[in-house]
């Protein structure tokens, strides 16, 4: 069945409109009011569905515009064109400068700038009576009459008003359509995204705002005539309300969605006020419950009923049969020349977050034509040295250069113009739109025309070209059509390169790309990146070192924010340091000293075939072991391994897909975060999570609150000061003011509070000097009397002598379960179990 153009259909919908409302026992004068507010929709979805800026004060511009014609008309003794031209292009000067203002806060801060931006302009609307007509508003209008018509009856007003509707729906079609158009779907779907495709995001969502504004206030502009007068009403944080809900009921995501809201409005409005003063309470309630149940609003119905009795076919397993195939790279994507000096160089690069270095000192050098891994255990500093070359973060100190060209502290829009592309360890995506879009918006970036708004941007034939190239390449053809977010895992992975690509890098950034991927995946992404480095350099930050060997041409180690070596995989593969950072040395002062198990022979905690998955990709795969009581059970395994998404599963922060977590013979999975926190489970995040700003007393009360429950040991204020005494006297210390070692205990002092069966340890000794990894080394060893522990600790040495049992994951699957002491005394059989 064929399309029917949706300006075909506004054009009709024109034209049959005021016919419908006479029928329903309205009047022209409604008529206008709904194409009046429906453009005002139209205007606010700019923002509102386009660009995902949500604005709370756009009655503010509607306002604006009526008052500025207003008092132009007045001032020429009576006018339509120069008062409506003066107010849009007014509108337009003064929301460019508003604009600039408010589009540096986002999200809600965005919103409530918005929200005071309506209430300024309705409080100067309402008090400057000289100029405004205070509560009396501004009369004295007369309608136009010109071309030998009178627009003074209602009827030639209306056809006057839907007219110039029409044409501002012409020039929002070709707006929508258009480069810069598309480019404002990409910011709503992913912003950070379309910043490291090289969008200057800012001056797009500027361009957005202003043109947002200025068709809202020739809205106005049409309803002060429609008047014959203006008040401060319109300018109110209520009235924005409205227009803001209207869009939402007629749906945001579609073109002519909002003036279907418009029309529901009125409708609404006309007929239930006959009942009621208070129809504004059931239009409330009527709007919570398409946010409720209707995302899509009115226009979405349909679809919604479709796809529920008719649920859409699953596209992710069309990748799933694909044979891994290298083609040549396209030609637009070869540099035109290669440099036998080093092309990307970080010179001592350093970062801190706050008393952490996570970066210090590190220099890595990228030579072209290589592909360049840079590994590392948790928390060696690998992926904020990523981020600084990136743009992601700045650097505190050192630089980056790419072919000789200073990027430090540059912008991503600017790193990326300049040549770097990047791919994101979480596939980082534009979900809602298609395969074909998602490439499409990349190669746009290099377009000179990408902030046109009026030419067609499926129309720029060079662009068309090379996404077909690029999808070809990626082995994505096919799938022009398919949903991004539909995508199987493997499948995200590819568009995620894809996209790296889309702008002609002179290097490509890869980190993680075969992160959470079937083996069939790991070796189509593996070979496309090893072949693509023939061309483009790539910098790859992967935890799985044994595909890192296989592809590696040269591998820098990191270690604490260090750089450990530098040099080739032999270098790597041999080196002692490295192997000791993966598997430990063997020895360990702390580690020495005898330790007493305190472990009884019941089970009170286990897995049964738990499965576990973020999006498409599969974590945890039919994990099965028990707890038992008093037992320290330490949770190895090399990076990405599942271990950190295990114990998330067991705090029901990762929701279990199937098998079962029992805790005391109890099936908890499925139970919510805080009712497994309720039964005993306690956890310490990496990174130690405390809620900073507040006192190590508060930290511990909020801790405690809602757990005394008498499952498990009862831990008291005092109790938890036996074991940890310095906390005793910086309990009215703001929790970012402490040590990081002062830290970590607030972190585990506030986990036991309450009542505690099993305590959760994530990287606790992680960034630690080694006095305090000692004292809370013993502190740990003493609360196996209390409590049973699972520990993730990339100190191996540390873990396995602490520990009475030993699990070791790899990709998600147990290789490994047993005592503890055979791998802490025997380093061949680590090397068997946690090295290549």
């Amino acid at each position: 069945m064929p399309r029917i153009h949706p300006l075909l259909i506004a054009a009709a919908a024109l034209i049959a409109l005021p016919f419908v409302i006479l029928a329903a026992g309205l009047t022209y004068t409604s008529a206008t009011e709904v194409v009046v507010y429906g453009l005002a929709c139209m205007g606010l979805n700019i923002l509102a569905g386009r660009t995902g800026l949500i604005s709370f004060g756009h009655g503010a511009w509607f306002g604006l515009g009526a008052y500025l014609a207003g008092l132009t008309s007045l001032a020429m003794g009576g006018a339509f064109l120069i008062p409506l031209l003066v107010a849009v292009l007014a509108t337009g000067v003064i929301s460019a400068a508003f604009g600039a203002l408010i589009l540096r806060r986002r999200g809600v801060y965005f919103s409530l700038m918005t929200l005071a931006l309506s209430a300024l302009g309705f409080t100067i609307a309402f008090r400057w009576t000289e100029v405004t007509g205070g509560e009396n508003g501004l009369g004295g209008i007369d309608r136009p009459s010109f071309a030998g018509l009178d627009f003074e009856m209602s009827e030639p007003y209306y056809w006057l008003v839907a007219a110039i509707a029409f044409a501002v729906l012409v020039l929002l079609w070709r707006f929508n359509n258009s480069p810069l158009g598309s480019v404002l779907l990409a910011i709503r779907e992913n912003e950070q995204r379309t910043r490291f495709l090289g969008y200057p995001v800012d001056r797009y969502k500027l361009a957005a705002f202003v043109l947002s504004a200025t068709i809202t206030a020739l809205a106005g502009v049409l309803l002060l005539y429609k008047n014959r007068m203006t008040s401060a009403e319109p300018m109110s944080v209520i009235f924005s309300g409205e227009l803001l809900a209207m869009v939402v009921i007629g749906g945001m995501r579609s073109f002519i969605g909002p003036a279907i809201g418009a029309l529901f409005y009125i409708l609404f409005r006309e007929y239930l006020s006959i009942y009621t003063d208070n129809w504004l309470f059931w239009f409330g309630l009527v709007f919570m419950i398409f946010v409720l149940y209707a995302r899509d609003g009115l226009v979405g119905i349909p679809g919604q009923i479709r796809r529920a009795l008719n649920p859409p076919a699953e596209t992710g397993a069309a990748m799933a049969n694909r044979r891994a195939e290298i083609r040549p790279l396209p030609d637009f994507l070869k540099p035109a020349s290669h440099s036998e000096a080093p092309l990307l160089v970080a010179r001592g690069i350093s970062k801190q977050f706050g008393g952490l270095k996570a970066v210090d000192e590190v220099s890595i050098s990228v030579r072209d034509r290589s592909l360049h891994a840079l590994i590392g255990p948790n928390g060696a500093g690998k992926t904020t040295a990523f981020n600084l070359m990136s743009g992601l973060h700045t650097p505190d100190g050192g630089e980056v250069t790419l072919a000789g060209r200073p990027l430090s502290g540059r912008s991503p829009e600017e790193i990326s113009e300049a040549g770097i592309g990047r791919s994101f360890q979480i596939t980082n995506l534009f979900p809602a739109l298609s395969v074909r879009e998602n490439i499409r918006l990349a190669v746009q970036a290099e377009d000179p025309r990408r902030m046109n708004p009026l030419i067609r941007a499926r129309n720029l034939g060079q662009v068309n070209d090379r996404t077909t190239q690029i999808m070809d390449y990626a082995g994505l053809s096919g799938m022009d059509e398919a949903e991004a977010g539909a995508l199987s895992y493997g499948g995200q992975r590819l568009l995620d390169l894809g996209l790296a690509l889309g702008n002609s890098p002179r290097i490509l950034l890869a980190d993680e790309p075969l992160a959470g991927l079937s083996v069939a995946e790991r070796e189509r992404v593996g070979l496309l990146i090893k072949a693509l480095s023939r061309d483009i350099p790539v910098l790859l930050v992967e935890h799985d070192i044994d595909r890192v060997f296989e592809l590696a041409d040269h591998v820098t180690v990191m270690n604490e924010g260090q750089v450990l070596l530098d040099g080739t995989v032999e270098e790597a593969r041999g080196d002692a340091r490295v192997q000791e950072v993966y598997i430990g040395s063997g020895t360990s002062a702390v580690a020495a000293k005898p330790r007493v198990s305190a472990v009884q022979d019941k089970v009170l905690l286990s897995l049964d075939k738990v499965n576990v998955s973020y999006g498409k990709s599969h974590i945890l795969n039919d994990v099965s072991f028990d707890l038992r009581q008093g037992e320290i059970l330490a949770l190895l395994g090399r990076n990405g391994a599942g271990k950190s998404t295990l114990l998330k599963s067991l705090i029901g922060i990762a929701p279990v897909g199937s098998g079962e977590i029992r805790l005391d013979g109890r099936v908890i999975s499925g139970e919510s975060s805080a009712a497994m926190a309720r039964a005993g489970i306690s956890y310490v995040p990496q990174g130690r999570g405390l809620f900073a700003g507040m006192s190590v007393r508060d930290n511990l009360e909020l801790g405690r609150i809602q757990r005394r429950t008498g499952e498990g040991t009862h831990w008291s204020q005092d109790r938890i000061f036996a074991y940890f005494p310095r906390l005793r006297d910086r309990i009215d210390t703001p929790a970012d003011y402490l040590s990081g070692g002062e830290q970590q205990m607030a972190a585990v002092a506030r986990a036991l509070s309450g009542d505690t069966r099993v305590l959760l340890l994530d990287e606790p000794f992680e960034g630690l000097a080694p006095a305090v990894v000692e004292q809370l080394f013993d502190t740990f060893d003493r609360l196996r009397q209390d409590v049973s522990i699972i520990i993730v600790d990339h100190n191996l040495d540390l873990a396995l002598t602490l520990s009475d049992r030993t699990v070791a994951l790899e990709r998600g699957r147990i290789i490994h379960e047993g005592p503890s002491a055979a791998l802490a005394s025997d380093l061949d059989l680590r090397r068997k179990v946690l090295w290549l």
